[in-house]
């Protein structure tokens, strides 16, 4: 019992053992926690390369693929389409596009966005890549404007100069007429520049046209450079003749521009980029010069004026000094008689006004001065007119029967009152000289016609008669003359009675005279109204001197 007691004491004074936990890292966590980091690595890493996203609406989707098409700056691709949608008007379509981070700096409402497709415009073959990779977006970038992700693209492809060395440049014209986007722009026939945009301007009610032109020719660009249209086949038929004029084949199809100085001026500044120029019609209007003082005169005509039109030159001596306003018709309801007001404008610059004072000719310009600050010149113009100032419809070109003004002093002319009272001086007019022949040719048909030669041949028979008389009682008186006298007065009264006779057969009725007489007489009464027929039909169509009355077989 005792070996069983200290046994169990010496159970129960044994140590009771002690646990404790010990922390330490286990290698199992490694792999998931580097898979941690390189994801989140790749994570972040494809956040801070990712570009903007930003939206473009087209009109159609044509060509377009959602993760295909990209979207290209000089051929770089610079984003990509994403997703294709329908717009919420169903207008369009919206396309969403992930651009590149080097990208950012161009999302402005000044960037521009179109399709690229194989086409062909301006003369030149573009796009036939697109043929077999398919369309993709054109991009041009621009740093200006406000920042956006919203663009509303192009429906038409613009021409892209961005970084090209050169200048753009602005003209102002009336109406747009051949040009389109890519129409080549010349400098003395060499091909410098072209059409890159235009639009309406509602300000001006007209059309501003933005070209670029390339360096190094952008440096023939001066402040008094002008432009002018050269589009197609520039064909004039006025009073003064024909006019043809081109530039080159591709002009005549597409239009196109040209500039250069005027002959007169040397250059002037160089223009500065963006520069505001006025677009001129053709060459020869950049010649012109400009003129400030215009005065308004009204005449009257009677006369045909078929070919004369607004813009017809008005003349004095062959040389232009102003031209026709207006043409109207007017019908005097009482009297039933027609006129037609013309109403001109002279440009007084276009001429020199000399005064004699005591037989020297005083100062020119001293003069003009005077001329231009003595207001509608009243005075000067009562003068001229009684110094035989008139005005006359002249045929400038008998091919297309153009008409124009002839302003010229003659001193044989009527005298007329000058007329002052209405809206405008009225300056006298007188027939054309065609107008002028007929009126003599019809004077001298009158006069003839007027001519009583079945009274004169009736007046001779009758003289004839009394005459006869006479000698009778003549003969019958001579018997009681002696009979020396009596052969003698026979004698003298048989070639008196010969000489009756020749006259009678010579100035008869039925003479051979007074029937050619007659006959000619009818032959030019003919003769004068075909004269005149002539003159009537050439006023109306001058061009039948050329090309022959119409309808005439050949």
């Amino acid at each position: 019992m005792n070996e069983g007691n200290s046994e169990m004491k010496h159970v129960e004074q044994a140590p009771e053992a002690q646990i404790q936990t010990k922390r330490s890292f286990s290698i199992i966590w490694v792999v998931p926690i580097i898979a941690l980091l390189i994801g989140g690595g790749l994570a972040f890493k494809a956040m801070s390369g990712k570009g903007p996203e930003i939206t473009i609406t087209f009109e159609t989707a044509d060509g377009l693929v959602a993760g295909k098409t990209q979207i290209k700056f000089k051929d770089v691709e610079v984003g990509k389409v994403t997703q294709i949608d329908l717009s919420e008007d169903q207008s369009g379509v919206v396309i969403t596009a992930e651009m590149n981070t080097n990208a950012k700096l161009y999302m402005t409402d000044k960037t521009d966005f179109w399709v690229v497709r194989a086409q062909i415009a301006a003369g030149e073959v573009s796009g036939l890549s697109t043929l077999l990779s398919g369309a993709y977006i054109g991009c041009n970038p621009s740093t200006e404007g406000q920042k956006t992700k919203q663009f509303k693209g192009l429906e038409k492809p613009p021409l892209v100069t961005f970084g090209m060395p050169g200048h753009h440049f602005t003209l102002q014209s009336k109406d747009l007429g051949s040009l389109d986007r890519g129409a080549p722009v010349y400098y003395r026939g060499i091909k410098v520049g072209q059409v890159v945009d235009y639009d309406f301007n509602h300000e001006r009610d007209g059309v501003d046209i933005k070209l670029f032109i390339e360096a190094p020719f952008h440096d023939k660009v001066h402040e008094n450079t002008r432009f002018w249209n050269a589009s197609g086949v520039d064909l004039t038929m006025d009073a003064t003749g024909i006019k043809l004029d081109t530039q080159s084949l591709v002009s005549i199809m597409l239009g196109g521009l040209t500039f250069d100085m005027p002959k007169d001026q040397s250059p002037g500044a160089l223009a500065e980029d963006n520069n505001i120029f006025k677009l001129f019609k053709d060459r020869a209007s950049i010649e012109e010069k400009t003129y400030t003082v215009k005065k308004f005169y009204m005449m009257y005509f009677d006369q045909n004026v078929r070919g004369l039109s607004p813009g017809a030159p008005v003349e004095m001596k062959g040389i232009r000094i102003g031209e026709v306003v207006d043409v109207k018709l007017q019908i005097n309801k009482e009297t039933q008689k027609i006129a037609i007001p013309v109403l001109i404008m002279v440009e007084p610059e276009r001429i020199d006004i000399l005064v004699t004072e005591e037989g020297v000719v005083a100062d020119a310009e001293e003069k003009k001065e005077e001329f231009e600050e003595s207001g509608d010149n009243r005075y000067d113009f009562v003068k001229a007119v009684s110094k035989g100032l008139r005005a006359q419809l002249k045929t400038g070109n008998l091919l297309t029967g153009q008409l124009y003004v002839d302003i010229d002093f003659y001193p044989e002319a009527p005298p007329v009152i000058a007329e002052l009272g209405g809206t405008y001086p009225v300056i006298p007019t007188i027939p054309t000289p065609l107008e002028q022949i007929a009126e003599s040719v019809s004077r001298i048909v009158k006069k003839v016609e007027k001519i009583p030669f079945d009274k004169i041949g009736k007046d001779l028979q009758v003289a004839i008669e009394s005459l006869t008389a006479m000698l009778d009682e003549i003969k019958v008186m001579s018997g009681n003359i002696n009979q020396e006298t009596i052969p003698k007065v026979n004698s003298a009264l048989d070639r008196l009675e010969e000489a009756m006779d020749g006259i009678k057969a010579t100035l008869g009725p039925d003479s051979a005279l007074n029937y050619n007489a007659r006959q000619v007489t009818s032959e030019m009464a003919l003769s004068i109204r075909s004269i005149r027929s002539l003159l009537e039909y050439l006023e109306r169509d001058p061009q039948a001197l050329l090309l022959g009355k119409k309808g005439d077989k050949k």
